[in-house]
């Protein structure tokens, strides 16, 4: 089935005032995460304030594509616990039978649920369900609910293929001899990876393993560029001359110190003088300038002292105040690099430094830079300049991907935006390969029925090396290749998109221009963690933070709320902090706690204290 979306409401005073305190909410979206491959989640907090609610409320009903929303707080007997008062008068329909179920297993597990006035109904096509404030309470009513949901998008959405299929299985499961093995019997989950199950077929891979993958695969797309620059041989002496390393004055170091007469200057570009010097005779030099014929070093200019100038007011004599000695302040021919040694000592992807280099010997060697192309997918996306209208939301992948790209040093040959047509997938894919080495998706990839990427590749015969990775966000990573052309499909969302970018398409273009693979990939660093308390995913999460530098000490603070969707959690992002995935022994990630952390920008540090 397509995504359910789901938004969580947090309602609370405390936590609007601070998110860090927010609990419930996040478990909630951890809940989701877990239980459905296909959900996309949105979040919220707010205080307990009435019409704050209710606004909020309608505009997740007005958009239309807002399956189910899980209110958290605000269901007791406070004053200010106005969560089903807010509630009431946008439900068409009461769902009564849910409350029920909610308040009955609630009440097995403490009297005090009695206390409890959430509510659930019906608004337009929106399920609302509230739940209570504390975390403990919405992991309790959030697994009455679980296996309900989806069937009952699907009756809200009349839905009555899916609709039957669940009624048939819901029959099969209640004979006598499976009743035991009843757990969860939406079509989207039930395990098979066939057409009964619209569980992903794909492993997901761990993170480390999916990127070994792709370095294995990737080629080197400018080896004979590289193989050219390791062996370039410099044609000329730097410097091709005896050169002045300061301002000051040329002379011979047998002449000792004291007064000596200036015959002239000589600047950086000039000849060198072949003039014959004596020992009381010098030329005022400049840095850089070739050094006279007859002088062997320089002395300089703060080491001096003029006693007079000539009648055109150049300088005519000056006293050496320290005893010149030979070689002093002199680079000798080839110092830099001399005539027939290699330019390159290693060889250095940065096009700053291999062309600096070329240029100093006054070479030049184009080198072949992959290149790239970004598409977005879904029928949903306008560009940004194009006028709103109902039901299509803004392109921001597009941009970003390219920025990004830019931001790196590489080049994006074209962009595009396309349509949920499956053959107009295919027939693009096939033309952009024609002149891309890579093309970098955003969309497409994941479980809903117009997810048409996979299917077009393989139309394609690209091989999928994988599908998923173990990670949050973006899980549905996908890698294909094909002789020499790489597709990674990154998924929809703005942040999953962002932080698979940098962890396994950027390290595979640098990988294909030649960077050794050590720097492939982004730099790491360890970094304490200031927030209170993270409630850690199953999964490893690659967060967004900030970083200050504390007492010389590096820190990083989580900016804000993580959904996958909130493309503002990108702002101020100095890192990814890898967190690990949830086990029985580590449940959170608390403050002090030091962990790895990717660096995202080249002046990754927003504090000083």
């Amino acid at each position: 089935m397509d995504a359910i979306t789901f938004a969580v409401l947090t309602i609370s005073d405390s936590c609007y005032e601070e998110p860090a305190k927010d609990r419930s909410g996040p478990r909630l979206v951890t809940l989701i995460g877990e239980s459905f491959d296909n959900a996309d989640v949105i979040a919220s907090v707010l205080p307990d304030e009435r019409d704050l609610i209710q606004r909020e409320l309608r505009k997740w009903i007005d958009r239309g594509d807002v399956h189910i929303i899980l209110t958290t707080g605000g269901t007791g007997f406070a004053p200010r616990d106005v969560t089903p008062e807010a509630t009431r008068p946008l439900i068409d329909r009461e769902c009564n039978q849910l409350t029920l179920a909610i308040a009955m297993a609630s009440l097995q597990k403490t009297k005090f649920a009695a206390l409890s006035r959430g509510i659930c109904g019906i608004a337009g096509n929106t399920l609302i369900l509230n739940f209570p404030g504390s975390e403990k309470a919405v992991i309790e009513c959030f697994d009455v609910v679980r296996d309900l949901l989806p069937h009952a998008v699907h009756l809200m959405r009349n839905n009555l293929r899916l609709v039957q299929r669940t009624h048939a299985a819901l029959q099969q499961t209640n004979q006598p001899e499976q009743r035991q093995h009843h757990r969860h019997v939406c079509p989207h989950k039930t395990g098979a990876g066939n057409d009964t199950d619209r569980n992903s077929p794909y492993p997901m891979l761990p993170v480390q393993q999916a990127l070994d993958t792709i370095l294995s695969i990737v080629q080197r797309l400018n080896y004979k560029d590289v193989q050219q620059l390791e062996a370039l041989v410099s044609p000329v002496n730097i410097p091709p001359f005896r050169a002045s390393i300061k301002d000051g004055y040329a002379m011979k170091s047998t002449g000792f110190s004291g007064t000596k007469r200036v015959l002239g200057c000589i600047a950086a570009g000039d000849k060198i003088v072949e003039h014959h010097l004596q020992e009381d005779e010098c030329f005022k030099i400049n840095t850089g300038a070739p050094l006279p014929l007859h002088a062997d070093c320089v002395v300089q200019v703060e080491d001096t002292k003029l006693l007079q100038r000539d009648k055109y007011g150049d300088e005519s004599l000056v006293d050496i105040l320290v005893e010149p000695k030979a070689g002093q302040d002199v680079r000798p021919v080839g110092h830099d690099l001399a005539r027939g040694e290699r330019v390159f000592p290693a060889y250095d992807a940065s096009p700053v430094v291999s062309n600096s280099l070329l240029a100093s010997v006054g070479s030049q060697l184009s080198q072949r830079k992959p290149t790239v192309t970004i598409i977005s997918t879904g029928s949903e996306l306008l560009a940004p300049n194009q006028p709103a209208a109902d039901g299509k939301i803004y392109d921001s992948n597009t941009t970003m991907l390219e920025e990004l790209l830019a931001y790196f040093g590489f080049d994006c040959l074209q962009h595009r935006v396309l349509s949920d047509d499956l053959d107009n997938i295919e027939q693009t894919l096939s033309e952009l390969f024609k002149t891309a080495d890579f093309i970098i998706c955003s969309g497409g990839v994941s479980m809903g029925d117009k997810d048409f990427i996979k299917p077009a590749l393989q139309a394609l015969n690209f091989k999928l090396h994988f599908g998923r990775v173990n990670m949050k966000p973006g899980k549905p990573m996908t890698f294909a290749s094909k002789d020499c052309k790489y597709f990674f499909g990154l998924p929809g969302n703005p942040v999953s998109a962002f932080v698979t970018f940098h962890l396994f398409a950027l390290p595979a273009i640098r990988w294909a221009a030649g960077w050794p693979r050590a720097k492939c990939s982004l730099p790491v660093i360890n970094v304490t963690l200031l927030n209170d308390a993270i409630d850690l995913d199953g999964r490893p999460e690659y967060v967004r933070a900030a970083v200050s530098s504390i007492k010389g000490q590096l820190h990083a603070s989580v900016n804000g709320d993580q959904i996958s969707s909130r493309l503002q959690s990108i702002v101020g992002a100095d890192v990814l902090i890898h967190l690990p995935g949830r086990t029985a022994d580590k449940t959170q990630a608390r403050s002090g706690d030091v962990y790895s952390a990717s660096v995202l920008r080249y002046d990754f540090i927003s504090k000083y204290e």
